[in-house]
């Protein structure tokens, strides 16, 4: 019986949030173990759409446990005020169905303000950040001098905590022209959200541990996407943590060999939020047709998502760096009506061709991709939950997909309703 671990193979957005939902039926306890409020879920259940961003999406079944784990960083209110959120529409909760990690670092105001202050700052070499202080936070952890939940727990402890942030943070700010942090200021909006955010902290390697010997399935849930992994992504481009399986268990704190199972999501074409290298963006009318489509606005952001064909050479890069099983392939029905669907097979630079997406920055924006053609279907396979309701063009398109990035299609996903989706081999079986 396999712990499973869910992860992005493109740039983030790829339907992570109907496939970990589908899973958890199967799960009794569901993990988010990198990222922060950046990352968002979309599900849609009995025609109720949540939308979530830092919980996990296990949070809106009954009786699984859902767990924010070490590797995530958490702005206090945010997370609250999600809560808050969940429980107008009917979910509760509560520490005995959430639980975060006394040891998870922080996102503080003052990350958010230094974050905007540096993209307005970036011009033309801006990142496209949500701007929600994900980046300084993890920077602080690095730098050891992050506060965590636990210092919410200790007034004295905290303040000093507080003082050493800010030896750095307000020298910085004085750099950029801002004004500084008061710290007693900080230190009493802390201890004021400490009370709601404490009930939740818990030593969570130890319960995972409990769970994995009492024969509990465990989902880990991911956020962003391979193409988004500090060490792997389109570099700097990317997110400021590792988005790959291989962070589950350093961020929940469960060894690697509780991970039984990789599942890659990734859209039947390509999207992409924010800055960036996109070898295979459509900037015309079949690009505008992609996106009205499937709906491809940011979660959190609302941002506009850039949209490109399927880019096989990407998603097979990140199936060999991720340890990816197999993938879950979401987003099919978009691709309806389409006379002819090309996919990129490999990318080249003047005579120089690549099987992969090379590390420079300049020759990840120089490269251009290689082609082939295939045929498109009229029919639609929109709401599809068995291989004999595709059309056999679109099997076709699934089969050489599968051929070109070296890993077969467990899960297809038709719908954005949980119930749409053809299982091919159930993860939790292995």
């Amino acid at each position: 019986m396999a712990n499973v671990a869910v992860v992005g193979a493109q740039w983030g957005d790829e339907g992570k949030g109907k496939i970990v939902d589908w899973l958890s039926e199967r799960a009794q306890v569901v993990v988010r173990f990198q990222g922060g409020h950046n990352a968002g879920h979309t599900l849609v259940i009995d025609g109720e759409t949540y939308r979530l961003s830092l919980l996990p999406s296990g949070i809106v079944r009954k009786g699984k446990l859902s767990i924010i784990g070490n590797g995530v960083v958490i702005d206090p209110w945010a997370l609250l005020e999600e809560i808050t959120q969940l429980g107008g529409q009917g979910v509760a909760v509560t520490p005995e169905n959430l639980r975060i990690a006394e040891n998870a670092p922080l996102i503080l105001p003052l990350h958010r303000e230094l974050d905007l202050a540096r993209e307005e700052a970036s011009g033309k070499t801006k990142i496209g950040t949500t701007k929600r202080g994900i980046g300084p936070a993890y920077e602080d952890k690095v730098a050891r001098r992050a506060i965590r939940v636990c210092d919410l727990a200790e007034a004295d402890t905290l303040l000093e905590r507080i003082e050493g942030l800010l030896v750095h943070h307000n020298a910085l700010l004085r750099g950029l022209g801002l004004e500084e942090v008061d710290g007693a200021a900080l230190h009493k909006e802390l201890l004021e959200v400490a009370p709601k955010i404490l009930p939740f902290a818990g030593t969570v390697w130890r319960e995972l541990d409990r769970a994995r010997r009492g024969g509990k399935r465990i989902l880990f849930e991911g956020a962003q996407g391979a193409m988004l992994d500090i060490d792997h992504g389109t570099y700097p481009y990317v997110t400021s943590s590792n988005t790959l399986a291989a962070q589950a268990a350093a961020g929940a704190g469960i060894g690697v060999g509780a991970i039984g199972y990789v599942l890659g999501i990734t859209k039947a074409y390509t999207t992409r939020v924010g800055s960036g290298p996109f070898p295979t963006e459509l900037d015309d009318e079949t690009g505008r047709r992609l996106g009205e489509r499937g709906n491809e606005f940011g979660t959190v952001t609302g941002r506009k998502r850039r949209c490109g064909w399927f880019d096989a050479v990407l998603v097979r890069q990140a199936i060999k760096v991720g340890g990816i099983d197999g993938i879950a392939l979401t987003k099919l029905d978009v691709l309806d009506g389409l006379p002819e669907i090309k996919v990129c097979v490999g990318y080249r630079q003047g005579k120089q061709t690549f099987d992969h997406l090379p590390a420079l920055p300049a020759a990840q924006a120089a490269v251009e991709p290689v082609y082939e053609t295939l045929q498109g279907w009229q029919e639609s396979t929109r709401g599809a939950r068995s291989w004999a309701e595709l059309p056999a063009t679109a099997v076709k398109y699934i089969r050489r997909i599968e051929e070109l990035i070296d890993a077969p299609v467990a899960l297809l996903s038709t719908s954005p309703e949980r119930e749409d989706a053809i299982l091919v081999h159930d993860p939790f079986a292995d």
